[in-house]
């Protein structure tokens, strides 16, 4: 029988996972790690000793398989998605583990709900693709603005950060992630139509005025899944697309005790309903180490039952959205709401 506290960390060495792995231990989860490179997980040190390690590659379902045997859910953070999220998730709903990943890339999380959406109600389990900074946490911070609807004219998502220090892997995912970027547009999702058109944004301080691009990640198909959208377009502010671009631009460096960047970031949500206009802003430190309690959360309600619905889902379909972001703001992030006046 599956063991209702052990989480498999795929890609559990990586930047990412190991915040992951630190939390799950946080919330009293018991961690696999694991990962498909055999001297990579030789050398990475747990945080605490005992923790079990196993590997597969990602070609090998079988080894997949049984790399999951007695784990209740499974965690990917082995990116590129592209390439990962779908062998990765097929053997978790195949061993009837709960999966979730961290995806930014839109065509990543579109294979998973298509693929996958069947057989994972059929083996009862969520799959949840994208429960991460980009793509999990805007739709989680819509989903609550809309207070139980579902239907919403108009959404603008902004991101701002101050700086970007890429992980080895943003970088290769950079790379890997050509396919043409999507937004909502008449109720239905297009191709991005402009090359990155420039215009600005008010976020709260302390970013202040920031001009920004259209820059869609996972949270257009997250969003699409659930919700009847007329509008969406999604901003990233510039200056850290200088950082990105910039091969220069070192990985990110511990700053604090807990192992995270300076690197400061603001998720700005407005949503309009007719006449009404909501506005929900979540600011915090780190985009890397924040997105291991947005996806542990995710984990944890998955294992205790907490959860609308299964299938392979959005976040915002699966989980009760207020109550995730409340939960959220507890400890990992500062969150705002307020009406917009006409």
């Amino acid at each position: 029988m599956d063991d209702p506290s052990r989480v498999l960390v795929y890609g559990a060495y990586g930047h990412t996972g190991r915040f992951v792995v630190e939390e799950l231990l946080r919330r009293g989860l018991t961690p696999v790690v694991a990962g498909r490179s055999p001297g990579k997980l030789d050398a990475y040190q747990p945080p605490v000793p005992g923790i079990e390690k196993r590997v597969a590659a990602v070609e090998d379902q079988g080894g997949l398989r049984q790399t999951m045997q007695g784990c209740a859910a499974v965690i990917n953070c082995a990116g590129p998605f592209l390439d990962t999220a779908l062998p990765v998730a097929s053997a978790a709903v195949a061993v009837g583990a709960h999966y979730l990943d961290t995806a930014a890339e839109q065509a990543a999380v579109q294979m998973v709900y298509a693929e996958l959406g069947a057989a994972a109600l059929a083996a009862g389990v969520g799959v949840v693709p994208a429960m991460a900074f980009y793509g999990g946490l805007s739709d989680l911070l819509v989903t609550a603005a809309l207070d139980g609807s579902d239907r919403v004219d108009d959404i603008a998502i902004a991101i701002a950060l101050n700086h970007w220090w890429p992980t080895a892997g943003t970088r290769t995912t950079g790379r890997r992630n050509t396919v043409p970027r999507l937004v909502i547009s008449g109720g239905q999702l297009r191709e991005v139509s402009d090359a990155n058109p420039t215009s600005t944004w008010m976020f709260p301080e302390p970013f202040g005025s920031q001009p920004v691009v259209v820059l869609p990640f996972s949270e257009v198909v997250a969003i699409a899944d659930h919700l009847h959208v007329g509008e969406l377009r999604s901003y990233l502010n510039v200056a850290p697309l200088d950082d990105l671009r910039d091969p220069r631009t070192p990985p990110p460096t511990a700053s604090d005790p807990r192992g995270r960047s300076s690197q400061r970031f603001a998720v700005d949500v407005v949503v309009r309903q007719a006449e009404r206009t909501k506005r929900v802003c979540a600011s915090g430190i780190d985009i890397y180490a924040v997105t291991a309690p947005i996806i542990v959360e995710g984990a944890a309600r998955l294992l205790s039952g907490q959860t609308r619905r299964l299938g392979a889902r959005a976040p915002g379909a699966i989980f009760d959205a207020a109550d995730v972001i409340s939960a959220l703001a507890v400890e990992a992030m500062n969150v705002s709401c307020s009406p917009v006046e006409p």
